[in-house]
């Protein structure tokens, strides 16, 4: 069988990549078409374009960018017409994958989106468009199943794929051998991980801002967790100036798994972090432009997964004036020194791990629905 596959971002095609796998398990002689990135090509998609020629992020950023989403949704268009797939797989990216949808369903493709897009943030209505194209809706997040409901659409929750992926990253023997820095007194440094986004534009935000507060604390070692679309000489400029911030690229795992504390972008990364059990500051910034129109549209109490998921603050969040080097430094001694507020953080991601562990393995339970379908 046919399948084609759209992941618009880093998360969509690491979650992509074990979907791969589990559906060439299921279908060996599968053929596989994708758009996503380096880890689904690996995992035996044909890949036909980089989710980084993809990804704008922010209201300002997609009207400069938009002749390029155009031409990119176009291009898709004829390339699903080409290669007729028996099934169209969404995984997120709404912004791109709904116009995908609304044209193929009506030409008779089948299509199955996994990973829900936000639409519980913003864009309800567009519940109407999903429901009118999409033949199964796979969710992640545990309350997506309820909020859905509300609408008339039943949806299938299948548990977070993230469970699986860093199940297995703690299992394996860790080879981290990079050069960490030592204290005055020979001892190792403890280790802050910085994990500034994957878009240079949301690196340039953020990233400066993380590094003024690393210059506060020469006594450990800060280490940037490098996006895998960003080039080495991206970021060499940028850490330059710090002999306390060195940085790491294709080895975020395993810089979890060694980091005391972390300051993370909002996105996939702020749940990654927490299962890692790393205490963590949540920080956000955008163009003030993008920034203004969010702030009125979007409906949601939290911009970070773990908060919403748990539907209270475990997590601080600093969101754009307040995402500054006096605040974030702050936020950040309390997650290092705090012992009651670690402790406290802790609890409440053990708590999270076992309600996202419930749903069983999402890469496997999405791929034999998927397979299904067109069997």
């Amino acid at each position: 069988m046919k399948y084609y596959l759209i992941a618009g971002e880093a998360s969509g095609d690491l979650h992509g990549s074990n979907l791969v796998r589990e559906i060439i398990q299921r279908d060996p002689g599968a053929e596989i078409r994708c758009w996503g990135g380096d880890k689904m090509e690996a995992a035996g998609a044909a890949l036909i374009k980089n989710y980084r020629d993809l990804a704008f992020m922010g209201f300002a950023e997609v009207l400069i960018n938009l002749r390029t989403i155009l031409g990119n949704i176009k291009f898709c268009k004829q390339d699903i017409a080409a290669c007729k797939p028996d099934i169209i797989v969404m995984i997120d990216f709404p912004g791109f994958n709904l116009p995908i949808a609304k044209w193929a369903k009506p030409l008779g493709y089948k299509i199955a989106w996994y990973i829900s897009p936000q639409v519980w943030a913003w864009k309800a209505k567009r519940v109407k468009d999903i429901k009118a194209s999409v033949d199964k809706m796979l969710c992640i997040l545990p309350f997506e199943k309820d909020w859905f409901k509300k609408f008339g659409y039943e949806v299938l929750y299948v548990g977070h794929p993230l469970i699986e992926v860093i199940t297995q990253a703690k299992k394996k023997e860790s080879t981290w051998q990079f050069p960490l820095g030592n204290s005055s007194n020979g001892s190792m440094k403890k280790i802050i991980a910085l994990l500034p986004g994957s878009r240079k534009q949301e690196i340039l935000k953020k990233l400066p801002v993380m590094l003024d507060v690393a210059k506060r604390l020469p006594d450990y070692q800060f280490i940037v967790a490098q996006a895998p679309g960003q080039e080495d000489a991206f970021y060499e400029p940028l850490l330059r100036p710090y002999p306390n911030v060195s940085s790491v690229k294709n080895a975020t795992y395993d810089l979890l798994m060694h980091s005391t504390a972390a300051l993370v972008t909002s996105g996939t990364a702020t749940l990654e972090t927490a299962l890692f059990g790393v205490p963590q500051v949540v920080c956000y910034k955008a163009h003030p432009i993008s920034y203004q129109i969010a702030k009125r549209i979007i409906k949601i109490k939290y911009i970070s997964l773990v908060n919403l998921i748990m539907d209270k603050p475990v997590v601080k969040e600093l969101i754009q004036h307040e995402m500054n080097a006096s605040t974030l430094f702050a936020e950040l001694d309390k997650i290092l020194n705090d012992k009651i507020q670690i402790a406290q953080m802790k609890t409440d991601y053990a708590a999270l791990w076992n309600l996202l562990a419930a749903g069983g393995n999402a890469s496997a339970t999405a791929a034999d629905i998927i397979v299904g379908m067109v069997d």
